[in-house]
């Protein structure tokens, strides 16, 4: 009495109808769950809203921090020594000999200002348009990194080395007179100056690099992908917005966000299908399963014939 499971004619024991139905809830989320992580075409008004939405939130969020500069600026002080301890803090050397070619560092000023949203964009735009199978899974390593990073300006205020006092790091917009940094000059009230750890820069560029290696045929456009991110490294470091371990951070956050796409996705992104199948409306499907029986029945008759 009691007993859940019954005797089939075969003798093989089955589920009793009463299990079955406390099963069905597991087995429509477990479907659920399924449909979620299998790849899918990607809608283009549902991306375009979402990295508007994501990006505005980011900025956001990112601008709300509140400013504590004394305590960013310690940990700015204290960033520096452990590089010098480490024989790594040669950031302000750089920054002076990039600075004394007027011609680089005014170029770098504006790379620093607009690379950073144009070439991941165009990246993001080119894995929809040629890797539809790969592009949510890629998109969610970018969005990941992009939040745990919002974390870090929470948890860990830091000033960028041009903002230190006496350490003699020179503000290459304000000396140059160019628009290239939203946390410099005229800009400076519309972005927190003090969340410079880590680095989006490094974790977006990076992004970019690695998806363009993995992903492009043609050898120019994966040397292109090596030295994007190689480039910007120098760019952070040359205009005096980050320290190297900034990049580190950045480094950081786009491990967490592949180590998350990876468990969501049950692999790593760039080797999920490059394609995906077309899904059929509901009336075409029933149209063609309706025809189905009537061409295998035509098919075995001419066999016959």
């Amino acid at each position: 009495m009691g007993e859940a499971t019954v005797e089939t004619l075969e003798g093989r024991t089955a589920l009793s109808p009463i299990e079955e139905r406390v099963d069905r809830p597991a087995q429509a989320r477990r479907a659920w769950m399924d449909r979620l992580r299998t790849p899918r075409r990607p809608r283009l008004w549902f991306e375009i809203l979402l990295i508007a939405v994501s990006y505005w939130t980011y900025s956001l969020i990112r601008n709300a921090v509140p400013e504590q500069k004394r305590e960013a600026l310690q940990n700015a002080d204290w960033i520096w020594r452990a590089e010098e301890v480490l024989g790594i803090a040669v950031e302000r050397t750089v920054n002076h000999a990039v600075n004394s070619v007027e011609w680089l560092i005014v170029g770098m000023n504006y790379y620093y200002a607009t690379l950073h949203f144009i070439v991941t964009i165009g990246v993001l735009v080119w894995l929809y348009r040629g890797h539809p199978g790969r592009y949510a899974a890629t998109r969610l390593v970018l969005f990941a990194t992009t939040g745990v990073a919002l974390l870090g300006y929470y948890v860990y205020p830091l000033a960028p080395p041009r903002l230190m006092s006496g350490e003699g790091f020179i503000d290459t917009v304000l000396v140059h007179e160019t628009w290239g940094s939203m946390a410099s000059g005229n800009l400076a009230n519309m972005s927190n100056q003090y969340a410079a750890m880590p680095s989006m820069h490094i974790g977006w560029s990076v992004w970019c690099g690695i998806t363009i290696v993995m992903l492009a045929r043609p050898l120019w456009a994966k040397t292109l992908g090596w030295l994007y991110p190689s480039f910007t490294l120098l760019v952070i470091v040359a205009t005096a917005n980050h320290f190297w371990l900034d990049a580190v951070g950045g480094l950081m956050c786009l491990s967490f966000g592949y180590a998350l796409s990876y468990a969501w996705y049950g692999g790593l992104s760039y080797a999920l299908p490059r394609r995906v199948a077309t899904r059929i409306s509901p009336p075409r499907r029933r149209a063609i399963t309706a025809a189905e029986p009537a061409g295998a029945e035509a098919t075995a008759t001419g066999l016959r014939a």
